[in-house]
């Protein structure tokens, strides 16, 4: 579960009674697709054939950009962590980044989701013991990818869902 069991209004759009504008929402969804995107090898290595969590990348942008329906990205999302679920560690997490990414444009707030699984994936690819730090260097990673115009509510909401997210955001 990574999402709160109360929606924070910051995540939903003006037009649905919130308070994230159109350009921030799209803002989102392009970094959590950059975030997947930097895992996606360790799915590739696993599963070269199977393209499900690359096209639902590719979707989250396609949408930002205007050029696809919610539903679409949803969809590619679906079937990105589809492509998880028989698969176990780096590879799992790598396509569920790739699934979050993909449903920003549906929910906001999966946009955490994309980074905590990407978080996920390095550490589980790292060797020995070397988990926690490659977590943290890969969410620094992450943080210097943020557009300045989201940061602030990004790293605010690390802050706020950093337990509900396998506390992978202590960097």
């Amino acid at each position: 579960m990574i999402l709160p069991k109360e929606r924070d209004p910051r995540f939903i759009t003006i037009r649905r009674g919130g308070t994230l504008t159109d350009s921030d929402h799209r803002l989102l969804a392009l970094w959590a697709a950059v975030c997947a995107e930097h895992v996606l090898p360790l799915f590739e290595k696993v599963q070269p054939a199977d393209l499900r969590p690359r096209q639902a990348i590719e979707q989250a942008r396609a949408w930002a950009r205007g050029e696809i329906k919610m539903a679409e990205a949803r969809a590619a999302g679906g079937h990105a962590m589809a492509a998880a679920r028989e698969l176990s560690g780096a590879a799992r997490y790598a396509a569920f980044a790739a699934g979050q990414a993909a449903v920003v444009a549906h929910v906001a707030a999966h946009e955490l989701g994309a980074a905590a699984y990407a978080i996920k994936a390095v550490r589980a690819a790292a060797p020995g013991d070397e988990g926690e730090n490659a977590g943290r260097l890969e969410c620094r990673w992450q943080r210097e990818q943020l557009p300045d115009a989201i940061r602030n509510l990004v790293v605010e909401d690390q802050q706020l869902r950093n337990e509900i997210c396998w506390s992978v955001f202590d960097c």
